[in-house]
């Protein structure tokens, strides 16, 4: 299983930017410009995001069969 996160993707979906998006999820600007590289998120960043996104916490991630 490969898990990728698509939140660059999403933003652009919603035209939103990162300092946006960094203002109403309370959450520094840096994380959220580094949140499609990083391996591991903390699990309070992934429920802001989603909160400020309206999603759903899968949603910020494309999850393949890896085969």
């Amino acid at each position: 299983m490969i898990v990728k996160p698509i939140l660059h993707e999403i933003l652009k979906r919603k035209g939103m930017t990162q300092k946006e998006l960094s203002l109403k999820a309370n959450i520094q600007a840096p994380y959220i410009s580094r949140f499609d590289s990083q391996i591991s998120h903390k699990d309070e960043h992934l429920f802001l995001i989603a909160k400020a996104l309206d999603c759903k916490i899968e949603d910020l991630f494309e999850v393949t069969d890896g085969n």
